[in-house]
C-alpha cells in the first residue's frame, strides 16, 4: 500500500524514480506521480492509471531533474483522482516551493486544515497529505529540515514522508512514524560497487525493493526518525531531535517484476510456485541443530543456537496469535495444531481489534505475529500493544527478514516464499502454515509430547509435502471447468469442519477478493442455524471434505444442502467415498495428508478463485480497492 521513492543525485533521476515505482506496483495503488526540482520550481506528472502511463507522460514532457520524489497512492482521504494524487505542492499555485509525498494517515488533519485555511492556504485536494505540505511551508524559514521537524510535531497519526524545497536544491528530508521508510546511500568513495548508483547519491524509499539494482546499502529508519539527504552526505535525528547513527545493512532485494514465464498472471505463477516455496521454507530441517534433532527451538532463533528460543518456550504455557486477513486464517488453522499436537492453549485475534479492547495480559504467553510483509500496520500496532502490556515473549512469522515486525520480536521464523506480486496472497499463506506447523511440533517436543519416532514420521511427511502439492496442482484442468460455471454466479457458500474450517474461510476470501463474487464461509455444522436459508439451486456451495474423523458429520451437512436443491462442489480426498451425482460435483485430491491436509486443500481453492476471475475478466493481480501491504490502520 502506497510507495515512496526519492533521490538526490548529480544526474537525471527521473528514470530511477519511475523504475522504483514499478518495483513497488505489487503493493497495490490507484494513482501515481513524480515531482522533480528544476530552475523554475517543482515540476510534476501525475496519473490515475498505471506507472507505465506515468512513464510515457514523463517521457513525452521530457521531465528531468537531479532531485525528486515519486509515489504510488492507495486512496484513503479523497477519491482516486489526479488532484488527489501525490506529490502535493505548497503553495498550491505557480509559486509552489514545497513538494511532498506521504504514506499513512493523519488523524488531526481536519483541525490543521481549518487552521491553515485561516492563514490563507488554498487546498485543491481532499487528502490529509496536502495538510502536511502546507504545514511545512508555513514553518519554512530557510531550513527545510527544521521546518519539516517542526511540522511533524503537530501531526497525530502515522506517516512516512519525503519532501523537497525549490529554495534548497539537492536536498530531501524524510521522516517516519508508524509507516516504513529506508535510506539508501552511496559513499563518495564507493565507486558504484553497491549497485548502479554513482558516488554521493542518496535515496529514500518505503521498501528496499524500490532501490534494487541501484544500491544495496540500506539503513532502516526507526519510528520518530528524520533524515536529511544531500549529495555525498546525510544525517539522522531521533524523536527527541538528537543526532543518531543507524546501522547500514547490505540488502540484496530483488524486483517484484519477475518474468511471468508461461503464466498469464502473477497469481497463477505464484500458485504454481508453492511446492518450491514450501521446500525452501522447510530447508532448515536438513540441519541438525545443537540438540542433534531436526526439529528444535533453534529454528526460531536468530542466532540459530536455540538458547534464546529454548528459554522462551520453557517460560510459556499458552499462545496468542495476532494477524490480519489471510494471515489471520493461518493463525486460526494453527490453533488446531497447537492445541492438538503441543497441547498448548491458544487464542487467535484480529490484530486491528486486539489493541482496542481490555485484555488480560499473561507474561507466560507467547505472542505470535504473522505478516507477509512484516509492515502490516495493524499487526505492528498490536505487537507494540502486547509488549507494552508486559508480554516479553514474542515471535514473528514473516517473509521479509529486514521488516519492522522481525526487528521488534524476540524470535522469528522467516518463510521463504520469495516476492509475492499478486495482491491476493497464495504462497505466503501456505508457507505461513508450514512455519506454524513447525512451531506446533517444536513446542510439542519441548514439552515432551513428541517422541523420536513421531518426529521422524512428521519429518517424512513435511519433506514429501512439495511433491504432494505438485500432484494437487495437476487438477487445474478440472477446476477450470468448475470456474466456467462459477463465473456467472454472484454469491457462494464455503463449508468446512474442524481443522479445515479456516481453509474454507480462506477460500471464500480468495473468491471475493479477485472475482467480486460475494462469498461467505461457515462451519458446516452451522448450516441449519441460519445459512441454510440462502441455499437454492443458484447458490454454489463449495465444500472442503478431507477423509478425516469429521467426514461422516460433513456428509450429513452436505445432504442438508442437496435436500434444498443446492449445488455442491466438493474437494474430497482419496478414500472419502463421495461420488459425483445430480447436484453433486466432486474433484478428488490424490491422497489424504493427515494434519497437513489444510495446506493441500488450500491450492484447489486458490485455483478456483483464480480461474473464475479470469473467466469474469477482472484484474486478477490488482483487484479493486485492495493493496498488497496494508501500512495504514
Amino acid at each position: 500500500m502506497c510507495g515512496i521513492v526519492g533521490a538526490v543525485s548529480s544526474r537525471n533521476i527521473v528514470p530511477i524514480l519511475v523504475e522504483g515505482l514499478k518495483r513497488l506496483e505489487y503493493r497495490g495503488y490507484d494513482s501515481c506521480g513524480v515531482a522533480v526540482y528544476d530552475a523554475l520550481g517543482p515540476k510534476r506528472a501525475r496519473s490515475v492509471s498505471r506507472v507505465a502511463e506515468l512513464d510515457a507522460q514523463v517521457r513525452e514532457t521530457a521531465l528531468t531533474g537531479f532531485t525528486g520524489i515519486a509515489h504510488t497512492r492507495w486512496a484513503t482521504h479523497g477519491a482516486p483522482a489526479t488532484h488527489n494524487a501525490h506529490p502535493h505542492f505548497s503553495p498550491s499555485n505557480e509559486a509552489a516551493r514545497i513538494a511532498l509525498v506521504h504514506n499513512g494517515i493523519i488523524e488531526n488533519h481536519d483541525a490543521l486544515r481549518l487552521e491553515l485555511i485561516a492563514r490563507g492556504y488554498v487546498f485543491i485536494s481532499q487528502t490529509d497529505t496536502e495538510v502536511i505540505a502546507h504545514l511545512i511551508d508555513s514553518f519554512y524559514d530557510g531550513d527545510l529540515f527544521d521546518a519539516t521537524r517542526a511540522a511533524l510535531k503537530r501531526l497525530r497519526g502515522s506517516y512516512s514522508v519525503a519532501v523537497f524545497c525549490s529554495e534548497e536544491p539537492h536536498r530531501i528530508v524524510g521522516a517516519r512514524d508508524g509507516s516504513p521508510l529506508v535510506l539508501g546511500c552511496v559513499p563518495t568513495d564507493d565507486g558504484g560497487a553497491s549497485g548502479s548508483a554513482i558516488p554521493g547519491e542518496c535515496f529514500l524509499a518505503s521498501d528496499a525493493m524500490a532501490l534494487a539494482g541501484v544500491t544495496n546499502r540500506i539503513v532502516y529508519l526507526e519510528d520518530g526518525d528524520a533524515v536529511d539527504i544531500q549529495l555525498g552526505r546525510h544525517w539522522i535525528t531521533d524523536r527527541e531531535d538528537r543526532p543518531v547513527q543507524r546501522e547500514a545493512r547490505t540488502v540484496n532485494a530483488h524486483s517484484g517484476a519477475a518474468d511471468l514465464g508461461p503464466y498469464r498472471h502473477y497469481m497463477q505463477k505464484e500458485i504454481f510456485e508453492q511446492p518450491r516455496a514450501i521446500a525452501d521454507t522447510l530447508e532448515g530441517l536438513s540441519d541438525a541443530g545443537d540438540d542433534g534433532g531436526a526439529i528444535g527451538p533453534w529454528l526460531f532463533d536468530a542466532a540459530h543456537d536455540g538458547r534464546v528460543a529454548a528459554a522462551a518456550f520453557a517460560a510459556i504455557d499458552s499462545v496468542l496469535i495476532l494477524a490480519c486477513g489471510t494471515s489471520y486464517y493461518a493463525g486460526l488453522t494453527a490453533r488446531y495444531w497447537l492445541e492438538s499436537i503441543a497441547k498448548m492453549p491458544t487464542q487467535v485475534e484480529v490484530a486491528s481489534e486486539y489493541r482496542y479492547r481490555d485484555s488480560v495480559p499473561d507474561p507466560k504467553t507467547l505472542v505470535v505475529v504473522i505478516s507477509q510483509s512484516g509492515e502490516t500496520a495493524d499487526t505492528l500496532a498490536a505487537l507494540k500493544h502486547a509488549k507494552a502490556l508486559g508480554h516479553a515473549h514474542t515471535l514473528a512469522i514473516c517473509n521479509v527478514a529486514t521488516s519492522a515486525i522481525v526487528r521488534l520480536t524476540e524470535l522469528a521464523y522467516l518463510t521463504r516464499a520469495g516476492t509475492e506480486v499478486g495482491v491476493a496472497s497464495t504462497k505466503a499463506f501456505t508457507t505461513q502454515l508450514c512455519a506454524l506447523y513447525l512451531l506446533s511440533l517444536t513446542l510439542a517436543k519441548s514439552r515432551g509430547r513428541l517422541s523420536p519416532d513421531a518426529e521422524g514420521s512428521e519429518l517424512r511427511d513435511l519433506r514429501h509435502l512439495p511433491a504432494a502439492l505438485q500432484s494437487v496442482l495437476a487438477l487445474e484442468p478440472q477446476i477450470i471447468a468448475w470456474a466456467e460455471a462459477f463465473a456467472s454466479k454472484e454469491h457462494a457458500l464455503f463449508l468446512g469442519r474442524g481443522l479445515h474450517y479456516p481453509i474454507a474461510l480462506e477460500g471464500a476470501l480468495k473468491l471475493k477478493e479477485i472475482t467480486y463474487i460475494h462469498a461467505e464461509a461457515y462451519p458446516a455444522g452451522e448450516l441449519k442455524h441460519g445459512p441454510l436459508a440462502l441455499v437454492t439451486e443458484a447458490m454454489p456451495v463449495v465444500t472442503v471434505a478431507p477423509n478425516d474423523a469429521m467426514l461422516e458429520k460433513l456428509k450429513s451437512n452436505m445432504q442438508e444442502v442437496r435436500a434444498r436443491c443446492g449445488q455442491l462442489y466438493v474437494f474430497a480426498d482419496a478414500g472419502s467415498h463421495i461420488e459425483s451425482g445430480d447436484g453433486l460435483h466432486v474433484i478428488r485430491l490424490p491422497e489424504h495428508y493427515g494434519k497437513l491436509s489444510p495446506i493441500l486443500h488450500t491450492l484447489p481453492l486458490q485455483l478456483l478463485a483464480y480461474h473464475t476471475a479470469v473467466a469474469r475478466g477482472t484484474d486478477v493481480d490488482k483487484p479493486r480497492n485492495l493493496a498488497k501491504s496494508v501500512t495504514v490502520e
